[in-house]
């Protein structure tokens, strides 16, 4: 289907949308379909279920309200058919503006309260910047110079969830998901891409999942190149150093084969490599354009074996890029990443990479701020995964069309017609919405995406109409 084949962004969406409903199985789920993608781009300060009701039904709440519960929360149709299918509509478009670049793995957090919703425990909270209780979620993401897109999204199930047997039956987990820790979640859906034939990105992780070394030998042996963050305790091996051979054999038991150390044989921390760095290893690079002017700092490039135990292999690791940041007026170095990139690679393309995972952070603030991905307030891993997946499409819609509705807009004329609301009318669950009188009651209740003031509904960049006047100078901007 060619998205740009229709006249305006409104029939170019039903056409998208009708696509979506070319995989979705039943015909009787067509209907709710359309209706809940069309209420994740109305403007609307909630996308859950009943304010989604009430924006695409408003003459009978009630029973679209029960329509669409069932669709997101009960309906057996595929997530995998689905996003296979946004992939199919919102590549191509993606590609307009350049090949794939990037595989990006990365994962959100959503604040919770309460302990029945899915997967929900006490854990660290991206989105908090603090262990809290929230679920947690592994994606992968596809990224060009100029756009991303998530291809594959799980929710994690810790520990305690996955050896509880009664809480897994209630919340309709499926009998073959087990644990898997965030690091297997992740090499699994690299697994996945690999299989589907997506065309091949480096893959972009920060250093929750960079410093795995386990993790960083299974992406080589895809025959995949990566760019990682680590910690600044990693130890390595520096230029024109690296571990003793075996010892010489004695002629008795069985010829020695591992890596030795000695004091004089030692590996270093990045950290103290890189301080140890002379002056003119360290080199201003510019990546992109920021807010109001490029964005710049200092980086060296340095070709380093990875130590850690060593001592028990037979031989070094292969060199690898280490890539060290250390902005001006920094007391010492930020920013440390692995790479695999080819030795012969420029300084500034191997920053460019390094930099590049932020586009998973612009998913993400896309996703919960436009499409509203931390508002769904089920319990169940189908409604989950569904309702995610049913973002990830919307999401797919609005950087196709970013040239005439780009996330974050200023559009100022709406698309769609504004819902037939009554003035007092408040959804669960928003900001003016009264809380229940025992706060154990709102165990569900899912905050804004951050601390800031939303916009007003009616001024979010969802299906617009463009200005005529204004449309010529309207560009997808990148922060």
């Amino acid at each position: 289907m060619g998205l740009g084949s229709a006249g305006d962004s409104e029939s170019r969406f039903a056409a998208y949308v009708e696509g979506l409903v070319s995989v979705i199985g039943h015909k009787d789920r067509a209907a709710p379909l359309r209706d809940y993608c069309t209420g994740l781009m109305m403007p609307c300060e909630r996308k859950s279920v009943e304010p989604m009701a009430a924006v695409t039904a408003p003459a009978r709440v009630a029973a679209q309200h029960q329509s669409l519960l069932h669709f997101v929360g009960e309906g057996r149709w595929s997530d995998e058919k689905v996003l296979g299918r946004v992939r199919e509509m919102v590549l191509p478009r993606l590609q307009r503006h350049g090949p794939i670049e990037a595989w990006i793995i990365d994962d959100t957090s959503f604040p919770k309260q309460g302990r029945h919703s899915v997967g929900v425990a006490r854990q660290y909270c991206g989105q908090l910047g603090k262990e809290d209780n929230c679920q947690v979620a592994v994606s992968l993401s596809i990224a060009t110079g100029a756009a991303s897109l998530p291809v594959a999204y799980r929710l994690y199930l810790p520990q305690e969830w996955a050896q509880d047997r009664e809480r897994l039956r209630k919340a309709g987990v499926p009998a073959d998901i087990g644990f898997k820790t965030k690091h297997e979640i992740a090499l699994e859906q690299l697994h996945w891409a690999c299989a589907a034939g997506l065309p091949r990105g480096v893959v972009l992780m920060d250093s929750a999942y960079g410093n795995n070394s386990d993790l960083r030998a299974d992406i080589t042996a895809l025959e995949l190149t990566y760019v990682v963050g680590i910690l600044s305790n990693t130890t390595v091996w520096a230029p024109g150093t690296g571990p003793l051979p075996a010892k010489t054999w004695s002629g008795r038991g069985r010829p020695p084969k591992l890596l030795r150390r000695d004091t004089q044989h030692r590996p270093v921390s990045v950290k103290e490599l890189a301080l140890g760095l002379p002056k003119r290893a360290w080199r201003t690079v510019e990546w992109r354009e920021g807010t109001a002017e490029r964005l710049s700092s200092r980086f060296a490039g340095v070709r380093v074996r990875v130590a850690r135990r060593d001592f028990k292999r037979s031989e070094s690791r292969p060199e690898e890029w280490l890539l060290i940041e250390w902005p001006n007026g920094e007391k010492e170095p930020t920013k440390y990443w692995l790479s695999t990139l080819p030795k012969a690679i420029a300084l500034h393309r191997l920053v460019y990479f390094a930099k590049l995972r932020w586009r998973i952070e612009r998913d993400y603030q896309e996703l919960k701020q436009e499409v509203g991905l931390g508002h769904f307030e089920g319990r169940g891993w189908r409604g989950f995964h569904h309702h995610a997946t049913l973002c990830i499409a919307a999401y797919g819609f609005l950087i196709s069309e970013r040239e005439t509705i780009p996330p974050s807009g200023a559009h100022s004329t709406a698309l769609l017609p504004q819902p037939a609301l009554s003035d007092g009318y408040r959804p669960r669950g928003s900001a003016a919405a009264p809380r229940a009188t025992c706060p154990k009651l709102d165990s569900d209740h899912a905050p804004t995406t951050d601390h800031r003031a939303r916009q007003d509904p009616a001024a979010m960049s969802m299906l617009r109409r463009p200005d005529p006047t204004t449309q010529a100078a309207a560009k997808f901007m990148t922060q």
